[in-house]
């Protein structure tokens, strides 16, 4: 069936197009009876404001857009951005908002879809987040002044709010716990090198294991996925000086590295410690369970979503900082945590 329009109820209403905007608007113009009865035939007919109209009149979209540049894999596997993306949709939902969502694998690709989507009014507002080193994203959004909040940020960007987080605190947090287990050659696998957090682990990785242990200690960049995560380990391990611990960027890579170790025979912890950077049910649901740094995603993500909408508002939004993320000690790591 063809969608309703305002010609569709002026017609059944015996009426000029203009009296149906007028009552479908609330503006004078119509008389009380025909505003009730233009209003009832609306309604029986199921008709809703166009959204692009809607647009054009106001110059908004009441929508939201996120890009997320994933691998395949993993937006499949990956429990951490399922979550970071319902706190977003819960809060956006509430406030009638839309969130416009795409998942592609270039970068430049990333920054031309933001650029259409502002300027064909799409969007009202951008959420950014995996922050890239030299990013090209804020000096945009700077230039053409579109409302922007970042998500975890490592540092303050200007004219853009953000969510910012202290890495700092739980490496040293995970790195000290296991120094305090007996442990003195660690390793940590990490996601890409172009990524600013990524970047940030991997220097307060080097300074904490070199002030604790008296040197650095090896670190394997990897694409975040469970395959490269099993075969950096598999490196790790064949080495003649072999970690006895190693921390992951992520949960996927810990799981898919604790399953497939147990499989072939490695003991964790005994022989292997395991520690993933953000918690999830995979952490838990393995055998042996995986120690990890918990922290409310969802949350997290619905207050910089919060942030935005704030922003779309008012044209600022002060920066908001997150809570340190909690180590949960599991079997993984200590046994007497039980599996």
């Amino acid at each position: 069936m063809k969608r309703p329009t305002i010609l569709d109820i002026a017609r059944v209403a015996g009426v000029s197009k203009g009296a149906v905007s007028y009552a479908l608007n609330g503006r004078p113009g119509v008389s009380v009876e025909t505003r009730a009865r233009i209003l009832g035939i609306a309604e029986e007919l199921g008709w809703v404001p166009s959204s692009a109209a809607r647009a054009l009149s106001s110059d908004r979209a009441e929508a939201v857009g996120l890009i997320a540049v994933r691998d395949p894999e993993l937006v499949a596997t990956e429990p951490y951005f399922m979550r970071m993306v319902a706190g977003v949709e819960k809060t956006l939902s509430e406030r009638g908002m839309a969130l416009l969502l795409t998942v592609v694998s270039d970068p430049a690709r990333e920054l031309d879809l933001y650029r259409r989507w502002w300027g064909g009014r799409r969007v009202d507002g951008m959420l950014l987040f995996d922050m890239r080193m030299d990013d090209p994203r804020p000096r945009w959004l700077r230039k053409v002044g579109a409302p922007a909040v970042i998500i975890g940020a490592q540092r303050a960007y200007a004219g853009i709010s953000c969510t910012r987080t202290n890495y700092q605190d739980a490496m040293t947090r995970a790195i000290t716990h296991l120094v305090d287990l007996g442990h003195r050659r660690l390793a940590r696998i990490s996601g890409p090198h172009s990524l600013e957090h990524v970047v940030r682990r991997q220097r307060y990785f080097a300074d904490i294991t070199k002030k604790l242990l008296g040197s650095e200690q090896p670190q394997v960049e990897t694409d975040y996925t469970a395959t490269a995560g099993v075969r950096a380990t598999r490196e790790l391990l064949a080495r003649q000086r072999r970690p006895t611990a190693i921390i992951y960027d992520n949960d996927v890579m810990a799981v898919a590295s604790v399953s497939t170790l147990t499989n072939e025979g490695v003991r964790v912890p005994e022989e292997l410690a395991v520690l993933a950077w953000d918690d999830s049910p995979l952490c838990q649901l393995v055998h042996p369970a995986v120690s990890a740094f918990t922290h409310d995603i969802t949350a997290e993500a619905g207050l910089a979503a919060e942030l935005l909408l704030t922003r779309i508002e008012t044209g600022s939004a002060a920066d908001r900082w997150l809570e340190t993320p909690q180590l949960t000690v599991r079997a993984s790591t200590d046994p007497a945590h039980g599996a």
